[in-house]
């Protein structure tokens, strides 16, 4: 029997499955782990000993659940990301690896990058504005401020092909990860815009491109002993986590989106031709020549986190009973959700969370419900942009954030749209176990192994209260930006 084995680096947990060419799944395991905040604005993680120790114990357990008579046909392992992890030719990390839009340090390199080649023409090649998502300006900032590592550099990497590098020796990036690493990507051209590439990369050699199903190489015997994967198990390249969750719940056809319910909320929409906008991340998709927008709070479930331990730290369900009391638009509480700046629409990390319109009269579960409803103002203001590029058909809902019927009831009646639930929910390393059989050959590339189970109807009865506070909401993020921005002091270096 042909077994994959998909393994996904996430921002709290690794996790992997062992399923068949079917995909019924056979065995999972997880490790919980957090990132490193050493400095405010920087969000890093070991990638040796986290990432790449959490792959071989994640690895070594499903090898062990292994049945009999069963063969492990391929892998593929996916990341977080974009982020930056810088090696030396042996293939040991030289710093901690910079995460993905989390980090917002190189702000400075941001505004030379945007000056040196044009918002414009940036705009246009990469199709996406230079933000803290860009990787790019992170390793400007690494050349400016830790320059010895950046000279002792011999490769750049993210999460999934530093994996794919310590498995195979193979120093290669799949296209959909490439195209988040504005600018150094042109993603109208599937290819590596090598002139601002080469200027920014300097000495260090850009990664052969391939696209996340396509077998990078096999795993070598050092590998092997670390992972408990055969020698010679082919490897195949996998992409950023977020997109290979959505492959997994089959987000394929254009107008397909993903709402992805999480610490942050994260959003995918597959688009039929190349778009740009500068609120949103254009993006090249999964699957070969294809392109999708993107977009990505940065709270969500962290917030309500940090509602719960500051408001005594309740069990999540009498929370939820407390929310669920209070009706919807939260009896004139609103909450913009900005509490660690913002991603897109907006793109401001200096951006601070509001409350506006709290009296003597509310109490927890308003404050509740108010924190969800303002997350689903913003995933409503993110739609809309989707929508100008090509309008969503079908929406697909993930993430450990629909335990919470508050919040899930909340997005579909603000946004107006029904959502899909898949009955599989184990997340991006489904997904990857998928791209492996694809990779190996064992199912045609247009396999879906996505079922619905169930569906999330907004309710029309309060359509009319939420167009009207949504508008609200709106003038909220113009009208206390420059209070917010005074609060918030000046950048940090």
């Amino acid at each position: 029997m042909d077994l994959l084995l998909g393994i996904d680096m996430g921002t709290g947990s690794t996790k992997g499955v062992l399923v068949d060419a079917a995909g019924t799944v056979l065995a999972t395991e997880t490790i919980a782990h957090s990132v490193d905040l050493p400095r405010p604005g920087w969000a890093e993680v070991d990638a040796e000993n986290l990432w790449w120790r959490e792959v071989c114990e994640v690895s070594g357990r499903l090898m062990a659940a292994m049945p009999d008579g069963g063969r492990l046909a391929a892998m593929c392992v996916s990341g977080v990301g974009p982020c930056l992890v810088l090696c030396d030719a042996d293939l040991r990390p030289l710093r901690p690896a910079i995460l993905y839009g989390i980090d917002t340090r190189a702000t400075a390199e941001i505004d030379l990058l945007t000056e040196e080649f044009g918002r414009d023409a940036i705009l246009d090649r990469a199709g996406t504005l230079l933000s803290s998502q860009a990787v790019g300006p992170k390793l400007e900032w690494v050349f400016r401020h830790e320059p010895e590592v950046f000279a002792a550099a011999a490769g750049w990497y993210g999460s999934n092909s530093y994996v794919a590098a310590k498995l195979t020796g193979e120093y290669v990036m799949d296209h959909h990860t490439a195209s988040q690493c504005d600018p150094l990507y042109a993603t109208r051209h599937f290819d590596w815009n090598r002139p601002w590439a080469e200027r920014i990369c300097r000495h260090l050699p850009l990664p052969r491109l391939v696209w996340p199903s396509e077998v990078v190489g096999t795993v070598r015997p050092e590998a092997a002993e670390a992972t408990g994967v055969p020698v010679g198990t082919p490897v195949v390249a996998g992409a950023v986590d977020a997109y290979s969750e959505a492959f997994s719940v089959g987000v394929r056809e254009p107008g397909d989106q993903m709402l992805m319910y999480g610490s942050t909320m994260f959003l995918v929409q597959v688009i039929d031709s190349y778009y740009s906008d500068p609120t949103l991340w254009t993006t090249v998709g999964v699957e070969r020549g294809t392109l999708a927008l993107a977009a990505g709070t940065s709270t969500a479930g962290s917030l309500i986190g940090w509602l719960q331990t500051v408001t005594g730290g309740a069990p999540f369900d009498e929370l939820m009973a407390d929310a669920a009391a209070v009706p919807p638009g939260s009896e004139g509480l609103l909450v913009l959700p900005y509490f660690a700046g913002e991603r897109t629409p907006v793109f401001d990390p200096r951006a601070r969370g509001v409350v506006a319109g709290l009296t003597l009269r509310h109490g927890r579960g308003h404050l509740f419900r108010a924190a969800y409803e303002g997350i689903a103002f913003g995933i409503r203001q993110i739609l809309e942009r989707f929508d100008d590029a090509h309008t969503g058909i079908r929406t697909v809902a993930v993430g450990g954030g629909l335990r919470s019927p508050v919040w899930a009831q909340a997005v579909s009646d603000v946004t107006g749209r029904a959502q899909l639930v898949p009955e599989q929910a184990i997340g991006a390393s489904y997904g990857d176990a998928l791209l492996a059989a694809i990779g190996a050959g064992l199912v045609p590339s247009d396999t879906d192994w996505a079922k619905i189970s169930r569906e999330i109807e907004p309710n029309p009865l309060t359509r009319n209260l939420y167009d009207d506070l949504y508008e609200t909401w709106r003038e909220l993020y113009p009208a206390t930006r420059d209070q917010v921005h005074r609060l918030a002091g000046p950048t940090t270096p």
